[in-house]
């Protein structure tokens, strides 16, 4: 089957269009380079010279008569050529006129910083091309490449990558007369993928009123400039140069966006309650709390919350600081309309968090949630970072509108891509069995990935035309949705487990153990010499300690914490590992009694007929280690709490049955010990 793609038509045309927009390609970063070897510029500062002199490119072609990005031969036979004073008056003069006929950001182009003979190189090389008579598909994606490839050099910040950016879109689906915003917009991924997507969908007038309004619906916001900058070119390459960019910080600049908002609109707008799509990716990770009090003063996820039986409310204290991600969620429903939809790239701990469980709240108290969208590991690696995340839908509601009955939620997994997890990111194509490149009917190789599909199964969920539900996709109630969000907390294959646990008599670990979270006395001894048990000091295959670090106690991390003893079971409760067969348990043993084990662990204590080593061989059944796996949150480094923990179920059978089976667990302990015993009883040696 054919696969999506960003331009429609037949193959020999879409293999036009890629040639030509390679070679359109090749003209920007020629100049690109040309820049970075001759004037000294950092690459970002280069960037910036480049996007100065596409947007002076882009506005000449606009503002009509007379032109003036042109350099003539004669202009130019050496570095000291009169005529290069020429070009630089006439591209001042072309900067003026600007200003003055096309407000806005696209019009804010300070002083190109380069020399004479850079800027003569630049304009020669672009001065016999019409961006605007381009085809969209040939600029836009030549464009979209240039942006990439300097996006993996030092500023993957502001980059989504256009396989997430088409996901949301196709399933928002924007209509035509539909206003779009994107409040941390970057380099307008989103907005212009969006406005594709609207001329796509389009019949034969809307589209008109489309290529006649230029993009005046679509609009973006960013604190930096340059980028800001880089978005209005973008938009002005794609036919939608009357699209707004503002240049703001959407979190805190309310008067400066009202202000904007009013010149755009001439009808005392505001940004509140004005849109009808979100799409964005706010910053998070690494990107530091927001700490101003005033900024923060004015968002209620900005105060502490309490639970009163689940029921959240804000309190009148001010947190500290708040991430910026929690923020946009809150800002984002003040943007919309109500019934307005939204697509928010988010770390999964937002989802999943128990610390963040008055943030659901809060969306569900203002929002339906639509869907839940879990993407790769690896999505954002060629950018920078190792992030989980997860795409976040929701449609703005009102307070009528929360208690009627909500549409079930879809939840979807993405698997693939269709590009290397690597700095390059290479796009990946689909092979057979022999290795060999699969292609559609017109000859075009596939790119192997999985967001066509959960694109159309998402559509079938809300169609009601008959969704093959799997653990990858799946509907549920909304009103089955409360504490989380997460795609692997309600993936039906865990949903079955639980309910044949509880239907057999499981019961919950803290039931069937005492759970040690004391901290060990003896670490108030700085000078005593302990025996040191980290995560790594478990064997996995045989659930035994190996080994360990002989150390004063004064020497100990930070997270070193409880104490052993003999017939403990140690099972580890953080780390990519946990919940997976991978998972390490261990039974403590006489050697180390005594030692002091890391906070990565639990210690499992079993209360009265509970047989020890029946116990630890239930620690490794998939029916222990899906719950973990299912309970365990994080979005940089996996844990599960000690609440999670303690309700995890144990199946325990009748006691001749535990015996039965601890019998052989024990008899495999004492097999692999004369192992040990014979291994070392040998005497070798060369002569």
């Amino acid at each position: 089957m054919e696969q999506p793609s960003l331009f429609t038509g037949p193959a020999d045309q879409r293999h036009r269009i890629l040639a030509k927009s390679d070679r359109l390609l090749r003209v920007f970063e020629d100049i690109h380079n040309h820049i970075y070897a001759n004037e000294g510029l950092s690459s970002e500062q280069t960037f910036a010279e480049m996007m100065k002199l596409l947007a002076l490119k882009v506005c000449d072609e606009k503002a009509g008569s007379p032109k003036e990005f042109y350099i003539l031969p004669a202009e130019f036979d050496g570095p000291h050529s009169p005529g290069l004073k020429e070009l630089e008056k006439r591209l001042n003069s072309l900067r003026k006129r600007i200003v003055q006929q096309l407000p806005g950001s696209l019009a804010q182009i300070t002083d190109i910083n380069l020399k004479p003979t850079s800027l003569a190189y630049a304009v020669d090389r672009l001065q016999h091309i019409n961006l605007r008579e381009s085809s969209r598909d040939v600029k836009g994606l030549a464009f979209q490449k240039f942006i990439c490839s300097e996006h993996r050099r030092d500023r993957g910040q502001f980059f989504t990558p256009e396989q997430v950016v088409d996901l949301c879109v196709r399933i928002l689906q924007p209509k035509p007369t539909e206003t779009i915003l994107d409040p941390a917009c970057g380099t307008a991924g989103f907005l212009s993928r969006a406005w594709w997507f609207m001329l796509e969908t389009a019949n034969v007038r809307q589209r008109e009123t489309l290529l006649e309004a230029r993009g005046a619906n679509i609009y973006g916001i960013d604190i930096n400039p340059m980028v800001a900058r880089t978005a209005q070119v973008r938009m002005a390459l794609e036919d939608s140069d009357n699209s707004p960019i503002t240049v703001a910080d959407a979190l805190s600049d309310w008067p400066a966006l009202n202000r904007a908002m009013n010149r755009i609109t001439s009808d005392n707008c505001s940004y509140e309650s004005y849109f009808d799509i979100i799409l964005t990716n706010p910053p998070f990770g690494t990107q530091g709390r927001v700490t101003d009090t005033v900024a923060l003063e004015r968002f209620d996820l900005a105060y502490k919350w309490l639970s009163d039986d689940g029921v959240y409310h804000k309190t009148k204290t001010l947190q500290p600081g708040q991430v910026p991600d929690i923020l946009f969620i809150e800002r984002c429903l003040d943007f919309l309309k109500v019934g307005g939809r939204m697509a928010i790239v988010l770390p999964n701990g937002d989802l999943e968090n128990s610390s963040l469980a008055y943030l659901r709240h809060y969306i569900l108290s203002r929002s339906h949630v639509l869907a839940v969208v879990h993407l790769p590991l690896d999505t954002f690696v060629p950018f920078g970072t190792g992030v989980r995340a997860s795409v976040l839908f929701l449609q703005k509601a009102d307070i009528a509108g929360r208690q009627s009955k909500r549409q079930a939620v879809f939840f979807g997994r993405v698997t693939k891509l269709g590009y290397l997890a690597k700095k390059n990111g290479g796009a990946v194509y689909r092979k057979d069995k022999a290795g060999r490149l699969l292609t559609d009917e017109d000859g075009v190789a596939i790119v192997d990935e999985d967001v066509s599909l959960l694109v159309r199964n998402y559509e079938l969920a809300r169609k009601h035309a008959g969704l093959t539900e799997s653990d990858e996709a799946f509907t549920l109630p909304a009103e089955e949705i409360a504490d989380r969000f997460d795609l692997e907390y309600y993936k039906p294959s865990h949903r079955r487990s639980g309910k044949l646990l509880h239907s057999k008599g499981a019961k919950p670990l803290s039931i069937v153990a005492d759970i040690v979270k004391t901290k060990a006395p003896k670490l108030a001894q700085p000078d005593e010499e302990v025996l040191y048990v980290e995560l790594g000091n478990v064997n996995v295959e045989y659930c035994e300690l190996s080994g360990g670090e002989t150390m004063k106690v004064h020497e100990l991390p930070s997270r070193a914490s409880f104490e052993l003893r003999e017939g403990d079971i140690i099972t580890a409760v953080a780390g990519n590992s946990i919940g997976t067969v991978k998972h390490m348990s261990a039974i403590v043993t006489k050697e180390y009694e005594g030692a002091i084990c890391t906070n990565g662990f639990r210690i499992l204590r079993p209360k009265k007929g509970i047989n020890p080593y029946y116990l630890l061989y239930y620690l490794r059944t998939p029916y222990f280690l899906e719950q973990v796996f299912r309970y365990r949150t994080g979005a940089a480094i996996p844990a599960i709490s000690d609440e999670d923990l303690a309700q995890l179920l144990v199946y325990v059978p009748q006691e001749r049955t535990q015996k039965s089976i601890a019998e052989k667990v024990t008899a495999g302990f004492k097999l692999r010990q004369q192992s040990k015993q014979l291994t070392r009883s040998i005497d070798f040696f060369i002569s």
